[in-house]
């Protein structure tokens, strides 16, 4: 769908991800949204592998004239690591893709990306936050003076871990980039766990999106499915959370997730709580989602799929 004159516009970063190309599907899809730009990162696959699958979904979208920009390819101090138990080797589960030809890695891109806008975006982050870190630590102020407002998918509080029992994966993939977002004074929105993991497709709608006509729905289907069988051997849940789409549909559905003003710690260190955010009367004031509007999001989901989702 072509943007409107009156769009917000936005730059997303990302690491896809299955329910990253979802949420990156509905942003482009959504003439509210002017999507500037995409910045990839590692972490549900590796930054080549990230990079091709952003590219991939845009041209099944017909929107392959937007500029795709690769980024950081390992955290700021910590080893790689990427999730091919829960994505798939080519991070996108079962979902045909070609080779992923190499990238060059470009730390600093998100800077790059918001210099060349000539107005303030909204930055929406998907994956590790560890460009929104490196832009930080190049120009904080061109990084505040551009970026009017931040949701990022990462964190939890009360929910469990999707890493381990205390961790959410993008924070715990780079903590210390996490840290330093958080104490940035950057206007950051937390969209964790507490909240996405109530944002699920069942196995049956997964199925039945595999038969659509439209090539899109067909392909993320392919994706889900495999995200489906992860879910159900970890989890025993009978479908998949897909984290990613609720900072996207916030902006489509303002109020759409309920916000609380926490003061969040980042755990910095290497034992089992690594990664975790916690509130601490010490820690860095943050807007924190902590309820969802699921049937306002299932329904936003619609301009994915090109049908309804059951609900």
């Amino acid at each position: 769908m072509p943007a409107s004159q009156s769009s917000l516009p936005i730059v997303i970063d990302t690491d896809p991800g299955i329910d990253d190309v979802v949420a990156l599907a509905l942003a482009v899809r959504s003439p509210e949204l002017e999507v500037r730009a995409v910045t990839t990162t590692y972490g549900n696959a590796t930054l080549a592998a990230t990079t091709r699958n952003a590219r991939v979904l845009l041209e099944l979208t017909d929107r392959a004239d937007i500029p795709i920009r690769a980024g950081a390819e390992r955290p700021l101090e910590r080893d790689l690591t990427t999730a091919p138990e829960t994505h798939g080797p080519n991070g996108v589960g079962y979902a045909p893709v070609p080779e992923a030809p190499p990238v060059v890695p470009a730390p600093t891109v998100l800077l790059d990306v918001l210099q060349s806008c000539s107005e303030p975006v909204t930055l929406v982050t998907l994956g590790p936050l560890t460009n929104l870190a490196h832009a930080l630590e190049a120009d904080a102020d061109l990084v505040g003076a551009r970026v009017c407002r931040h949701l990022g998918m990462f964190g939890n509080v009360s929910e469990r871990g999707n890493t381990n029992r205390w961790a959410d994966f993008n924070a715990w993939s780079d903590p210390e980039a996490t840290d330093r977002v958080l104490r940035s004074g950057l206007p950051t929105v937390m969209v964790g766990l507490d909240v996405t993991r109530r944002m699920t497709l069942t196995a049956a709608e997964v199925a039945r999106l595999a038969e659509s006509a439209d090539p899109l729905t067909a392909w993320l289907a392919q994706a889900l499915r495999f995200y489906v069988e992860f879910h159900c051997a970890q989890e025993r849940l009978q479908g998949c959370v897909v984290n990613d789409v609720l900072p996207v549909g916030e902006l489509l559905a303002p109020g759409l997730l309920t916000l609380a003003q926490l003061r969040l710690d980042v755990n910095l260190e290497d034992g089992e709580h690594r990664g975790h955010t916690v509130e601490s009367p010490a820690g860095a004031p943050t807007q924190v989602a902590v309820g969802v509007d699921v049937p306002t999001m299932r329904g936003l989901l619609g301009r994915v799929f090109m049908e309804e989702t059951d609900g």
